[in-house]
């Protein structure tokens, strides 16, 4: 097709949609609506799996593998889970000091023991607080997502210093209306200065993340005494890639069987999560919820070029004696052929511009409402491209019914 025939024929287009303002109109709708209906399923799902992986990571740690006597109670049967509790030993401070001096400063570890408790300031009371006794390292290991203050240190962690960084539910709930820094909490009857206060983190997995109260491990020993079993976090000491990370897993792996004394081909007696399996529920959700994303695209999508190409048999009917007119003074079928489908193309890219405008709006007024969400480049570009080829394929039939028109029938029409 020369590029003369293509602009004649746009312009041709053009005036067509002039002429039937409303009409075209109508099929443009249909396409923005498909269009936006398709770009909105990509950003949420963008945002869902976005959302996912900074959840998982504030939950988890980011390339954080877990040891522990038993790890992801739900994921085994309870069977298995029994077996592995009375063949685990627990997992105490000395296998800790064990693995950090047998990994040389490769793999960072730290400790965690986690509890249900009452908190309390003042009169006001928080049944069912997450209580987290960990050591320092562990803010060097998981983000926690400290907005305000700092989390305790090294020192003070070694000597039990009744310090605490709460989350966003219970600074709400202990402290309404003032600044929760440097007030005080209870915990078993003993005074905790707040040092630290995480950022809203929101639920994953249904758990809320924003009514964790954390202290130095060693304080927490001290108020409710040895924890039968420790939880140990693991991330590598330099490099988040790939490699490194399955080096510091093999590390502690091996530092866990030394500390354990098992032979070559004797079973593990202790549990590894690895960050998959750690991050995979909530990934999980987020790729179940994908794949209805290609349906719902396609659904909309046939909708929109049912109405096109409704729209333009419509078009080519009412013009049926200015099609014979035409014919009969020379115009080939081939442009006639390219007039109606750049007619049903420019309603198409008319309709993803549409949509597209919309959903980049919808966007900005979620992003103000504290969402992340983001109308990638790709996705406006995919769309653009589906509503083109939708509105190509919607006008194909159309235009060559226009080709088979009979010229002096048509001009037979009043």
């Amino acid at each position: 097709m020369s590029l003369r025939l293509l602009l004649d024929a746009v312009s041709e287009a053009r005036d067509v949609i002039r002429a039937h303002s409303l009409r075209a109109a109508l099929a443009v709708l249909a396409i923005a609506v498909a269009v936006a209906t398709i770009a909105t399923v990509v950003v949420a799902l963008d945002g869902v799996e976005r959302f996912a992986r900074t959840s998982a990571a504030r939950a988890f740690g980011s390339n954080t593998f877990v040891l522990a006597k038993v790890a992801a109670p739900g994921r085994i049967s309870r069977r298995e889970l029994e077996q592995r509790l009375q063949r685990n030993p627990n997992i105490l401070r000395g296998d800790l000091q064990f693995v950090e001096r047998y990994a040389a400063g490769r793999v960072t570890f730290g400790a965690t023991v986690n509890r249900r408790v009452e908190v309390a300031a003042g009169p006001r009371r928080y049944e069912g607080a997450s209580l987290v006794a960990a050591t320092a390292s562990l803010a060097a290991i998981r983000d926690l997502a400290i907005g305000d203050g700092r989390f305790f240190s090294r020192e003070e962690a070694g000597r039990a210093a009744l310090l605490t960084v709460i989350g966003a539910t219970i600074a709400e709930e202990l402290f309404p209306g003032i600044d929760p820094l440097g007030q005080m909490i209870r915990i078993a009857g003993r005074g905790f200065r707040v040092v630290g206060l995480q950022e809203r983190q929101g639920n994953i997995g249904g758990v809320s993340l924003d009514r964790n109260v954390w202290i130095p491990l060693r304080a927490g020993e001290r108020l409710f005494g040895p924890p039968e079993t420790l939880q140990l976090l693991a991330r590598p000491a330099s490099g988040d890639n790939e490699t490194a990370v399955q080096r510091a897993e093999d590390q502690a792996h091996a530092s866990m069987r030394a500390r354990r004394q098992l032979q070559p081909g004797e079973e593990d007696n202790f549990d590894m999560l690895a960050p998959e399996a750690a991050r995979g529920f909530v990934l999980t959700l987020s790729e179940r919820a994908g794949m209805a994303a290609g349906p719902i695209s396609a659904m909309a999508l046939l909708a929109a070029i049912v109405v096109v190409a409704n729209t333009i048999l419509v078009s080519v009917a009412q013009r049926t004696a200015d099609i014979g007119i035409r014919r009969a003074v020379g115009a080939s079928r081939k442009q006639l052929m390219a007039e109606v489908l750049a007619e049903s193309l420019l309603i198409g890219v008319a309709g993803a511009v549409i949509g597209i405008s919309f959903v980049l709006l919808l966007v900005s007024v979620a992003n103000g409402s504290g969402l992340e969400l983001e109308l990638r480049a790709s996705t406006a570009l995919y769309s653009l491209l589906a509503a083109a080829m939708s509105g190509m394929i919607a006008g194909w039939y159309p235009a060559r019914l226009a080709t088979r028109i009979d010229v002096v029938d048509a001009l037979r029409v009043e």
